[in-house]
């Protein structure tokens, strides 16, 4: 049932995408900004109880779905469905991607820029075209791992609770994980909680983009094994250089963030991308994503097998 939940979930992603309004991920993002407010301080220590409470207060109306749908397998099936479609951001982020390609394609600069801004943290304002079309293939490969193959996994080895806790997570990263002034101390807890538990995910989706694009996998590895480690993430890296050698591209350059000039190491061989780079790198995630769900859904569904052998 865990299975055929996650595939519905992600089939539900691919056809509808998020909603427009009352997303249930927007809901728990206005929850943690209230939290934020009340109890924000400078301090490490405040951080960890924020990251505690929400992604433990998610996480826990998880296991009591999956508590109280354990003897009604359609129900839950339906539940985890719902869950996983809500939880999963592979189609949204493709038409991000595809949006601002095709603003770059219409000579529309201006557009890009504000549009890259709903994928990206670094300033968009001075991108070049290539630049714009570089920061989307980064982002791209990132969320691929972030948005898809995480959640994904993370259903299948826990249910509902892995599906809402890992969202929880990755959303408070979102709002408070990255490095600025406010954030330093507080935001630490949620960037490292974060860094944990998309840690498998990054290495099994680094492998993925190799079966996923076989004629260019032995390239995708090489760059991954190489490159990575020189990223300032230590998953973000996996899944971009692989990115890098599955399409033939270098990734890495200059950012800025908050007025702050970030050089990063070249990942990857190629020239950089350029604007048609974009569709190469959307197609690539989406192939990637289907076997992720294929792959979700085959551990699911051997897991319950396993358990009754061991019990046997």
């Amino acid at each position: 049932m865990r299975a055929l939940g996650l595939l519905l979930g992600y089939a539900a992603d691919r056809v509808v995408g998020d909603p427009k309004r009352f997303h249930p991920v927007a809901g728990f993002g206005q929850a943690a900004a209230a939290l934020e407010r009340r109890i924000y301080a400078d301090s490490r220590a405040e951080g960890v109880v924020y990251t505690a409470v929400l992604v433990g207060g998610a996480t826990s109306a998880g296991l009591v779905i999956e508590r109280l749908t354990r003897h009604r397998p359609a129900v839950n099936t339906v539940l985890t469905a719902v869950a996983t479609w809500a939880v999963l951001g592979g189609r949204s982020l493709e038409r991000e991607a595809s949006d601002i390609a095709a603003m770059l394609q219409a000579d529309d600069l201006a557009g890009a820029r504000r549009r890259l801004t709903h994928l990206v943290a670094r300033e968009t304002q001075d991108l070049t075209a290539d630049e714009i079309a570089r920061a989307v293939v980064e982002s791209v490969a990132e969320n691929t791992s972030d948005a898809v193959i995480a959640p994904l996994l993370w259903g299948a080895l826990a249910g509902v609770p892995g599906l809402v806790g890992y969202r929880a997570a990755n959303t408070l990263d979102a709002m408070v994980g990255y490095r600025s002034t406010r954030y330093q101390s507080f935001g630490w807890a949620s960037a490292r909680f974060d860094d944990l538990v998309n840690w498998p995910a990054a290495r099994i989706g680094g492998a993925l983009v190799g079966i996923a694009d076989p004629p260019r996998a032995q390239a995708a590895w090489r760059i991954w094994f190489r490159d990575a480690a020189t990223h300032p993430s230590p998953n973000a890296g996996v899944v971009e250089s692989a990115f890098a050698g599955a399409l033939g591209v270098r990734l890495g350059g200059a950012n800025t963030y908050h007025g702050t000039i970030e050089a990063r190491a070249p990942l990857g061989d190629g020239p950089q991308p350029v604007v048609a780079d974009i569709s190469r790198a959307v197609a690539l995630s989406r192939r990637v994503a289907l076997a992720t769900a294929v792959l979700s859904a085959a551990g699911a569904a051997l897991r319950p097998a396993s358990r009754r052998r061991g019990a046997r």
